[in-house]
């Protein structure tokens, strides 16, 4: 999986959003598939128009490293998926809920370019995302 560095480097040698867009797709297709067993409405993401599932684990370091995987059923929104999972997976609790996606997602251009129902389903992605990180650092 790319870092989001990676991820925001490419976007910059990119000259238009049709160009993004197919990055973006890009981006989805390299995610791994979820077991059928994760792509349950337990873990579905709520405000999304597109379905989105989201699981995390957390290891027992203190603090915990959080681990997410996750998928779209649809392109675009599965690239974002790839991003929020570029931008947060694999780090400590408190650094997630320390990360300002919003920046990220600034640098990147999304905020211009997504409609307003993948920008809101985006913000339901990272609100779960730093809810299950402030879940992990309770019960460690």
């Amino acid at each position: 999986m790319q870092t989001i560095e990676e991820i925001e480097a490419d976007f910059e040698l990119l000259d238009d959003w049709e160009d993004r867009y197919r990055y973006l797709i890009e981006l989805g297709r390299t995610l791994p598939d979820m077991p059928a067993d994760d792509l349950s409405d337990a873990n579905k993401v709520r405000g999304c128009v597109s379905q989105v599932w989201l699981t995390s684990e957390h290891d027992a370091a203190s603090p915990p490293h959080l681990t997410f995987r996750g998928e779209s059923d649809a392109h675009i929104v599965r690239g974002l998926v790839a991003i929020a999972l570029a931008l947060f997976s694999g780090r400590a609790a408190p650094e997630i809920l320390d990360i300002d996606a919003e920046a990220a997602f600034t640098r990147l251009g999304l905020q211009d370019h997504l409609t307003p129902q993948r920008s809101n389903g985006l913000r339901s992605m990272v609100n779960r995302i730093k809810d299950d990180a402030r879940q992990a650092l309770a019960t460690a």
